[in-house]
């Protein structure tokens, strides 16, 4: 019995592989298809390939890598100075720069694409920093293990040069491959960890903005370098458990329309940043089994697992379904300063987050208007392409 449960999981999981090995263009932002490759332990030893790259903030390096499908790990350090075992408190000091060490899997993802992602994922033309950050330890490196990927990289930055995207030649640094020395714990997905904190400091760099203001719909694809092996093109296509529905082509409606589909206070709350009224929802007290989505866009926001009794009278949340769901701001109104929530695609206003949750599940309660979302029960996540969800309630 266990054999030809072993011989079906076996088949299973070759069939995945095969079926992304298929395709031609990687989307980075399929996550969730790597770590299922990652849970079921489907990435052999000699497949597993390491690679360091500079791109600035190593935080935002690292959580931008970890969204790739082929990597496995993505670890934050320092390199390139003289400072023995380098620290936060000195590395900048002894000449080191912030540096990523990247695991990943050559099956799925080459040494190239990796370097087109981190070309893509900054600023590649400035050669004094990244973005608000200054100096030489902030600076883009490309490093190389050996001369074919040397060539990979040169490769890779004449094609975008010559492609003229940016209005500067890359300043982007390829240099031989250093000694690595990991930063400290708490820099390691400092992203995911410490979210508000993250939040903030991305958008104030303006590092999204520049990003996708250079690439757009481009940003998603490997399309400089060289031959790819894998497409999830953000549908259903590899297969419905593990690749969820995308709503990055999501286009808001127009006012019109959003005034003869959404109730009064639906409109006032996401596109008027307004509050209900405490105790008028009635999914403050609601605890099914189920996910709460966007009311304008459908994009999943919350898993009722994370749900708990403020007793403020409304909705709250110690965490989003996922770290990446959400987009943080800051709200001056009434006074004070608060953290707002707004959905990542739709850009609703959801409501705000406080650091009064339980301190037993992280601290943080998100303090969210029923209006701005809508409740699908777990029975019928499956029936309405939710299906990838499902595991976000367990």
């Amino acid at each position: 019995m266990f054999k030809n449960r072993f011989l079906i999981l076996l088949a299973a999981v070759l069939l995945v592989v095969g079926g992304l090995l298929a395709y031609q263009f990687i989307d980075l932002n399929s996550s969730d298809m790597n770590n299922f490759i990652k849970a079921n332990n489907v990435v052999s030893a000699e497949n597993k390939k390491t690679a360091m790259f500079a791109n600035g903030c190593f935080w935002c390096v690292e959580h931008d890598l970890e969204k790739v499908t082929g990597v496995i790990s993505v670890v934050s350090g320092y390199a390139g100075g003289t400072t023995p075992n380098p620290t936060y408190e000195n590395y900048g000091a002894g000449g080191h720069r912030e540096v990523v060490e990247v695991t990943y899997d050559v099956s799925v993802i080459s040494y190239a694409n990796l370097v087109e992602h981190i070309i893509k994922h900054g600023n590649p033309t400035d050669g004094g920093g990244s973005f608000f950050d200054r100096g030489s330890q902030y600076t883009p490196a490309i490093y190389y293990s050996n001369e074919e990927e040397k060539e990979q990289a040169d490769f890779v930055i004449e094609k975008i040069n010559t492609a003229g995207v940016y209005d500067s030649p890359l300043a982007i640094s390829v240099e031989p491959v250093l000694e690595f020395f990991p930063a400290e714990e708490y820099h390691q997905d400092y992203a995911k960890e410490n979210p508000l904190k993250y939040g903030y400091y991305r958008n104030a760099s303006g590092r999204t903005a520049f990003i996708e203001d250079v690439w757009g719909e481009d940003l998603k694809y490997f399309n400089f370098s060289g031959e790819v092996k894998v497409s999830t093109g953000g549908n259903q296509s590899i297969g419905a458990p593990y690749t969820p529905q995308s709503w990055e082509n999501f286009v808001l409606p127009s006012e019109t329309e959003l005034r003869s589909t959404l109730s009064d206070i639906e409109y006032k709350v996401t596109q008027k940043d307004g509050t209900e009224r405490a105790g008028s929802s009635p999914y403050d007290g609601l605890y099914d089994y189920g996910i709460f989505v966007d009311i304008v866009s459908g994009e999943p926001l919350f898993s009722s697992k994370d749900k708990f009794d403020s007793r403020t009278g409304w909705p709250s949340f110690v965490k989003p379904i996922t770290d990446d769901v959400v987009a943080f701001q800051e709200d001056k109104t009434f006074w004070s300063v608060r953290t707002e929530v707004r959905s990542r695609y739709a850009n609703s206003h959801l409501g705000h987050v406080f650091d009064d949750g339980p301190a037993d599940r992280g601290g943080l309660r998100y303090c969210m208007n029923g209006a701005a979302m809508r409740f699908v029960p777990k029975e019928d996540m499956e029936s309405e392409g939710y299906s990838h969800w499902l595991q976000y309630l367990e």
